[in-house]
């Protein structure tokens, strides 16, 4: 029991110290920088943006590569 005790108090103590080093300080000055959109997670590469452009003069097509809209016309 006592030892199970222990593992369970480690794994807590381990599981602290993981989520107080997520914190961190950013000087105004810093914010510009973090804020271009090539930080973001969710922008696209340039070589996906060049693959992109080539599949749409390829195929003829153009859209269609995201979720936004059903096709219907109703965006």
């Amino acid at each position: 029991m006592a030892r199970l005790h222990k593992s369970s108090l480690a794994l807590g103590l381990l599981a602290l110290v993981a989520l107080s080093t997520a914190c961190a300080t950013v000087r105004p000055e810093q914010r510009s920088i973090l804020a271009d959109p090539v930080m973001q997670f969710e922008s696209e590469s340039p070589e996906e943006a060049q693959l992109q452009h080539v599949l749409e003069n390829r195929e003829g097509s153009f859209g269609g590569g995201s979720v936004k809209g059903g096709g219907c016309g109703c965006n």
